[in-house]
């Protein structure tokens, strides 16, 4: 078994340091948030699953040279996951969209929005992908 490589690592920062047992990993096809010292838990997003990206900096936030990172999936177990007060939260934003979109080539899968949902749907319905797979 070949050990992953990462692309992006960060720690969830206090103060603008990286003092918290919350850990950030990003490679090419997943996202990881590992928090815990003695009893860890581990989640991962897979990169094709990532619906959208959003970017959230308080004045303190600023102040401290970090951001929150939002990632919202169509993942059922981590539909929603923030990378919170990471450092260069633009770049690690960018950095994500661009692998998210790498990811989703590589599996030649397109996103289709629809017009005029119902009240609660997210507006995002993904298709079969071009080898006839239906996803979830």
């Amino acid at each position: 078994m070949e050990p992953i490589e990462y692309l992006w690592k960060d720690r969830k920062r206090h103060l603008g340091l990286p003092l918290s047992f919350t850990r950030y990993r990003l490679s090419e096809d997943r996202l990881f948030c590992e928090t815990g010292f003695l009893n860890i838990k581990s989640d991962e997003v897979l990169l094709y699953r990532v619906r959208d990206l959003q970017l959230n900096m308080s004045l303190g936030q600023r102040i401290f040279g970090v951001g929150t990172v939002c990632v919202v999936s169509s993942d059922k177990s981590v539909p929603h996951l923030d990378l919170k007060n990471v450092k260069r939260p633009r770049e690690v934003k960018e950095l994500i969209h661009k692998n998210v979109e790498e990811a989703k080539d590589k599996r030649r899968m397109r996103t289709t929005e629809l017009v005029g949902v119902e009240e609660g749907d997210d507006g995002f319905h993904d298709t079969a992908d071009l080898d006839g797979e239906e996803l979830d």
